[in-house]
């Protein structure tokens, strides 16, 4: 069920190599090892993952209503997409075969938290952390226009701690419009949300499975400092940016 990097230009070996070979001609709605679009949901949901419907591609536009839509194809379809998240799978069964093309969005922070990076730096890290023999749950990989992308790294939620001066929910992660002057890690907690693969985006885009679902989510602080090590280097190296985005506290 797990899918593979798509193909990238970059400073990684041999290994990072194979993560990027992306079987030609895979079909947007299905995996790389030809599992379909509800299968793929139902698993997402099996590992706990609550969903909710979300927007789709319309040619190059949002297949909302919304016009010159900020982030076309990658938001909720309802408002009320924090209390409609869920892991029924009669339920999410009703909205992908009622919903055919509709993209689905997890929310976070209820069972699982999302650690976002550019491509580049997470796909060192995932080579590292591998390497390492640390436990690596679900990676997804958002692919975007400029070629650059995200990796999205699924975690165990931090849950609510006992101080929440030390954490709170960021609704900077809302809103993926903002990715581009926030190019380090974000970490989506409460309040936030990611699409969940399989999903299609304007320009024959995807969001597909790197690691697949089937994989246990792990403490998100055995990955942080491999991660944020990871997106200090990329973002050194990136002219127009001056300084890492450390991860929001939600």
């Amino acid at each position: 069920m797990s899918a593979t990097f798509g193909g990238r230009t970059g400073r990684q070996g041999k290994f990072s190599e194979w993560l990027r070979a992306r079987r030609p001609g895979r079909p947007l709605d299905q995996g790389a090892d030809g599992t379909g679009r509800e299968e793929l949901l139902i698993a997402a949901a099996a590992a706990g993952l609550p969903l909710a419907p979300a927007a789709y591609p319309s040619g190059f536009r949002c297949s909302c209503d919304r016009v010159g839509c900020p982030t076309p194809a990658r938001h909720p379809v309802s408002f009320a997409w924090q209390t409609q998240s869920t892991t029924d799978r009669a339920q999410i069964e009703r909205w992908a075969r009622h919903q055919p093309q509709a993209n689905f969005i997890t929310a976070t922070g209820m069972v699982h938290d999302v650690l976002d990076v550019p491509f580049a730096a997470g796909s060192e890290a995932l080579e590292r952390l591998l390497a390492a023999g640390i436990e690596v749950g679900p990676v997804a990989e958002s692919q975007s226009e400029s070629g650059e992308g995200r990796l999205l790294f699924f975690t165990l939620t931090r849950g609510t701690p006992e101080d929440e001066d030390e954490w709170w929910p960021c609704e900077l992660d809302c809103h993926p419009e903002t990715m581009d002057e926030h190019p380090g890690l974000r970490w989506h907690c409460r309040g936030s949300y990611v699409l969940v693969p399989p999903a299609r985006l304007p320009g024959d885009l995807d969001v597909h499975w790197v690691r697949g679902p089937e994989h246990p989510l792990p403490d998100p602080l055995s990955l942080l400092e491999i991660l944020t090590d990871a997106c200090s280097r990329h973002v050194g190296e990136q002219p127009d940016h001056a300084n890492t985005a450390w991860p929001s506290r939600g």
